[in-house]
């Protein structure tokens, strides 16, 4: 009934688990233990009265980062109660694959009792190398993060829902299956728009489930369960809808984020009212100030009905600790040729990394100055290198760049005839590369050496990074380090160090976007109660409308000058490695007044926040996004997973030699 249809994406980032340590458990344990008992069989002593387990399987993982070595894994349950059955996945206590993923971490990642009313969808994916995984949409079109099934087990998990739920297979994509679609009514749903999905923070009455699960089978109860019993928060993600097997998810990710219409709102509101009706709204079970034991909120008021006159981010109803707070320091002059000097001992090494950054945060750089001081910022050359062992480096990797260009030059028009992937990616940049900047005199006019130099980049990173390829918006990111640099090689070197930190924004399941999304609905939850429960009120909690300032870093929304200083200031890491995140909360929070008065809906929402692009004072808004970022704390960083981009370089601050960790 269920066939395994083979998903034409490539999955090159699964790699060989066997030594891993959840794989080897998983191996010797054998296939999971599933009960499907014909006569009803009561669950463990940790499930409620009345609750029956008819579905069990170990194992099951989640990757919270783009490595493979960092993953949780944990028991996935269906369960039955009444009418209703419950999905839950509980990670094992005590265990993780790395010693970076705290219990914290793992409870951010729990999924406690979802309702099957309250879930849309499951997706399917069975590639034909590296493991099978399901992603879950919620009726808000919103997901849960992949569940890999190590040893299988899909097809089972799908079969016993059908035995509880209705569950038919899309008619538009055969490894999609709608549940409880009577009328079909969602063949039109956000996934036909292609759009990237983002996480999800619902709260449910659901049965209480142990909090704990451990592979012998035994459910351990957490101290804190009752605690989180009726609540389950998690991220999620969804991948797109796929069309072309040899063709990249993400390469029209900003054209496809334009088809954010009415009819997509309409659409979601349709969900929400169907999840009504079924029984369940989004904050049913939990009031308005209560909080999950990982996030504490510093608001004193919930009250979203009342709208604040200001529209600064100071006249917000926060409450601070009793240390004063200054709302940001005031900016200084850009770092000069003379000042840089000074940072410089006499073989060229960087005496204290830690003071440079902290300049640079609150002043940036002179532009004459920005081809050296970015090299170090971006992590291309370490703060402890000297003046010949740079000079040294740029020659051992131009030569390394030319050597990799040569791979794509030398394919002659008959082998481009059968390499497809190849004739699309080139086309792709050159449709692109004609597009960005154009209006600079660098990149303006017909013929233009530097636009080519700017496609000769571009596709020799994609043959340096074949995986991850070309996807639109690398152009963006690519064109401020050409107009600084000036130079072919330390250009594309510079590019290769800033993927390195932003190169999950591209992934083909968009798993980059969907954690920095869910960070952010977590941290304006956490800073502006009242914009939180107003977009909770008017179904903008997927945040789809801040996609791009997170996917090229506010490239669109500032001067170029002004973008080019934005970056400095958040490549620096000085307050945090997330401060892009801290930015958008301090352009919605100071646009927020305006939001909630004129009671903005999604497509309204969207419309303003497109409009702002070139009148938002960046000096205000880094000095309160730096402020906000002091504020949340050990809070605010407790909001963002663990891996989400742009991830820190090493620590040493160079990205050679490359980080030895496998990638899924």
């Amino acid at each position: 009934m269920f066939a395994h249809g083979v998903v034409g994406m490539q999955e090159p980032e699964i790699h060989d688990l066997s030594d891993d340590a959840d794989y080897a458990a998983s191996i010797q344990q054998g296939s999971a233990s599933m009960s499907r008992s014909d006569s009803r069989k009561r669950s463990s002593s940790g499930d409620p009265e009345g609750a029956e387990i008819v579905y069990t399987k170990d194992n099951v993982t989640i990757h919270p980062t783009q490595y493979a070595s960092e993953r949780i894994s944990g028991r996935l349950k269906l369960i039955k109660q009444g009418n209703s059955l419950f999905m839950t996945w509980i990670p094992y206590k005590g265990q993780s694959s790395n010693a970076r993923l705290s219990e914290k971490d793992k409870n951010l990642y729990t999924i406690r009792a979802v309702p099957f009313s309250d879930i849309r969808s499951i997706r399917r994916h069975t590639p034909t190398l590296g493991w099978q995984y399901i992603i879950v949409v919620t009726s808000s079109g919103l997901a849960f993060p992949p569940l890999y099934f190590y040893n299988g087990g899909v097809r089972e998990f799908l079969a016993t829902i059908k035995q509880h739920v209705f569950l038919v297979r899309s008619a538009e994509d055969a490894n999609v299956f709608l549940v409880n679609d009577f009328q079909n009514p969602l063949q039109r749903t956000l996934s036909s728009l292609e759009l990237p999905r983002a996480f999800s923070v619902t709260n449910v009455s659901s049965p209480t489930i142990g909090d704990n699960e451990s592979p012998s089978g035994a459910d351990q109860e957490r101290d804190e369960s009752h605690k989180s019993s009726g609540n389950f928060q998690q991220n999620g993600r969804h991948r797109q809808k796929h069309h072309d097997p040899a063709r990249d998810f993400s390469i029209h990710v900003l054209e496809k984020f334009s088809l954010v219409t009415r009819f997509a709102r309409e659409t979601t509101s349709q969900l929400f009212r169907e999840s009504q009706i079924d029984g369940f709204t989004p904050n049913d079970g939990r009031k308005d100030d209560q909080l999950s034991p990982t996030y504490h909120r510093i608001t004193p008021s919930n009250d979203s009905a009342k709208v604040p006159d200001e529209a600064s981010v100071a006249s917000d109803p926060i409450e601070f600790d009793k240390l004063s707070l200054v709302w940001g320091k005031p900016r200084q002059p850009p770092l000069g040729q003379e000042e840089w000097a000074t940072f410089l001992d006499a073989e060229g090494r960087v005496m204290d990394s830690k003071s440079l950054r902290k300049r640079i945060f609150y002043g940036g750089v002179e532009h004459n100055l920005r081809d050296e001081v970015w090299t170090f910022l971006l992590g291309f050359h370490s703060y402890d290198s000297t003046y010949a062992e740079r000079e040294y480096l740029m020659s051992v990797k131009k030569s390394e760049y030319e050597t990799i260009k040569k791979q794509w030059q030398s394919i002659s028009p008959e082998q481009a005839r059968r390499f497809t992937k190849f004739r699309e990616r080139k086309g792709l940049i050159d449709k692109d590369v004609v597009r960005t900047d154009r209006s600079l005199a660098f990149y303006d006019g017909d013929d233009n050496p530097n636009v080519y130099m700017l496609r000769d980049i571009l596709l020799t990173y994609s043959f340096y990074n074949f995986d991850l390829g070309y996807c639109q918006g690398m152009s963006d990111l690519l064109s401020p380090i050409l107009y600084v640099m000036r130079d072919e090689s330390k250009s594309f070197w510079c590019f290769v160090a800033l993927m390195e930190r932003l190169g999950p924004n591209f992934n083909r399941d968009q798993s980059g976007m969907h954690s920095q999304l869910f960070a952010l609905s977590k941290l304006v939850e956490l800073l502006d109660g009242p914009l939180h429960n107003y977009f909770k009120q008017n179904d903008c909690l997927n945040y789809f409308f801040c996609f791009r300032w997170l996917l090229i870093q506010f490239k669109r929304e500032f001067e170029y000058e002004q973008t080019m200083r934005l970056w400095e200031v958040l490549w620096t890491h000085y307050l945090s490695e997330h401060l892009h995140l801290y930015v958008c909360v301090a352009i919605l929070k100071r646009y927020r007044s305006k939001i909630m008065s004129e009671q903005m809906d999604f497509d309204t929402l969207l419309k303003f926040i497109n409009e702002l692009s070139g009148h938002i004072d960046l000096n205000a808004t880094i000095r309160e996004a730096e402020a906000l970022c002091i504020c949340a704390g050990e809070n605010g960083a407790a909001c963002i997973p663990p891996g989400t981009p742009p991830s820190l370089p090493l620590e040493d601050g160079s990205i050679y030699p490359q980080q030895e960790e496998d990638v899924l």
